[in-house]
């Protein structure tokens, strides 16, 4: 089901899921085609969602409605510490960071100016997402 919020906003739903996509930085071609990518992984075994965040805009597929700031603000802080390490180290951006815990995984990747976090079953194949994320068309 799709349906127009405002003139800035378009917001998507599944039945089992949320979807969100905030239009600004939709017509960027690498934050569409990215989106495109994801919604493909999204449809994965073990995948339980994602977040895409671009410089105006986000989208998030999340099978837990429940769960949205959690996963937000995890995405936040993959963010903050990964930067920090990076200056704390003197080492070039990081570009992707894996964290595992007792039965999640979460991707975060810097593509460009995007940022992604795919959250997995710890029983997901994570290089399998790592690659569709790099082999999609940008």
């Amino acid at each position: 089901m799709k349906r127009n919020s405002s003139a800035d906003e378009t917001e998507t739903g599944f039945t089992d899921a949320v979807a969100i996509t905030a239009s600004a930085d939709c017509e960027d071609s690498a934050f569409a085609s990215l989106g495109e990518s994801l919604a493909e992984i999204r449809k994965l075994d073990g995948v339980i969602g994602y977040i895409l965040r671009g410089n105006a805009s986000a989208m998030l597929d999340l099978a837990e409605l429940d769960k949205i700031s959690d996963y937000a603000a995890l995405t936040y802080q993959l963010n903050e510490s990964s930067f920090e390490i990076s200056k704390q180290l003197n080492v070039a951006e990081v570009e992707s960071v894996l964290v595992e815990g007792g039965n999640l995984k979460v991707l975060f990747m810097r593509i460009g100016e995007n940022k992604i976090s795919v959250f997995m079953e710890k029983s997901a194949s994570h290089s399998e997402i790592i690659k569709r994320i790099l082999t999609w068309e940008i």
